[in-house]
């Protein structure tokens, strides 16, 4: 008896079969995630650290070095890298592949808390970290820009709206600003008005120190009730910079907008990102392991598209969108399977002159595929071009 013979003699229970695989199959196919490549997560987890004016030998010395130290000793790390710049360190961490990622970023964040005391007292704030699969690039790339706009304002809008709000779109892992450009008042001292006057740079230093700061300033207490003292003695633009009084000769006020050029500017003028010739910055998503792209890049351009908390003047174009190329491969296979499903019909057709088994073969190849799509639900893959 051949495999064949039980579903030639019950063509009523093979129909229902066939039926089965064919709703089973679609279901499938709705359920399975669609990306470019398939799923291979890397536990690898990405610690950055910036203390701005510092050499890149600096850097390596008084950051890298004592995190190095402690992540040497992380159960699990295959690799380390570390990559110093002026004002920034990169520390990329690679686990084995038994991993968890979850458990070693644990085990990263400690090591960062111990590595605290060994770090600069005045660094401007702890070293981060982020987990990242290096072989998961953007999904959607945005160049954020405006006419209008400085470029730190641009920086703002971005990074604490643009950027926040889209890492609430289900299946985005990350939402990414690069070629940032926070805000920062930039000081230059004239060293002929400070010895001019007579100061030194430590009474500029100190007096600057001083004057932006936000403390308890105490309270007020009476017989019958106690008043809290509240202000905030933080100075948020260049404007509020030059009024402050850095010392005093004979008997006035010497202010810094006195003895320094004081301006609105940006913290690193030597990293930048440009669109079309004008400044911008670029926003990049990545989804979750596992997340359908196509539905990831739909609902991201969605909600951007919906973004009323932003200026008018505010633009973002659209660099990069993976799903276009997901979306071609799919339609090529499709196109290609259809072609070779008309070709093989034909064949038969011409060569047996049977009605009946060409059409068994109309039936049976989707059919297959579909049944193919089921154990890939099953088996937690995706849709991508190398299984297509």
């Amino acid at each position: 008896m051949s495999i064949s013979e039980p579903f030639i003699r019950r063509p009523i229970a093979t129909s229902l079969l066939m039926l089965g695989v064919l709703v089973f199959g679609v279901g499938a196919y709705n359920l399975l995630p669609v990306a470019a490549l398939p799923k291979v997560d890397f536990p690898t987890i990405a610690v950055q650290a910036s203390f701005p004016g510092a050499s890149p030998e600096t850097m390596a010395s008084v950051i890298a070095t004592p995190l190095e130290q402690q992540f040497a000793a992380l159960p699990g790390l295959a690799e380390m890298t570390s990559t110093s710049g002026v004002g920034s360190t990169l520390i990329t961490l690679q686990f084995d592949l038994e991993r968890s990622i979850d458990g070693a970023a644990q085990d990263v964040q400690q090591a960062i808390n111990a590595a605290t005391g060994l770090l600069p007292k005045d660094l401007p704030s702890p070293p981060t970290y982020r987990k990242t699969n290096p072989a998961d690039r953007p999904v959607l790339i945005y160049a954020i820009h405006s006419d209008a706009m400085p470029v730190y304002r641009i920086d703002d809008y971005a990074y604490t709206i643009i950027a926040q709000k889209m890492s609430t779109v289900k299946g985005v892992s990350e939402s990414r600003i690069f070629g940032q450009k926070p805000y920062a008042v930039h000081i230059q001292v004239n060293p002929g008005a400070l010895a001019a006057r007579g100061i030194g740079l430590e009474d500029v230093r100190n007096a600057l120190t001083l004057a932006t700061i936000n403390r308890p300033k105490g309270v007020l207490e009476g017989a019958n009730q106690a008043v809290t003292l509240d202000t905030n003695d933080q100075i948020f633009d260049a404007a509020g910079f030059r009024k402050v009084i850095v010392t005093y000769r004979n008997g006035a006020p010497v202010r810094l907008g006195d003895i320094a050029e004081v301006i609105d500017s940006v913290q690193n003028l030597r990293s930048d990102a440009w669109f079309e010739h004008k400044q911008a910055e670029g926003l990049a998503i990545q989804r979750e392991a596992g997340a359908n792209t196509i539905q990831v890049v739909d609902g991201v351009r969605n909600l951007l598209g919906h973004l009323y908390d932003i200026p008018k003047e505010m633009k973002a174009d659209l660099l990069f969108d993976q799903s276009v190329f997901v979306k071609e491969a799919i339609n090529t296979v499709l196109h290609e399977g259809l072609i070779g499903l008309v070709l093989t019909s034909l064949m038969i057709l011409l060569f047996l002159g049977n009605l009946r088994a060409t059409t068994a073969v109309l039936l049976s190849i989707p059919l297959s595929i579909l049944a193919t799509f089921v154990l890939l639900k099953l088996g937690d893959a995706t849709i991508n071009t190398m299984i297509l």
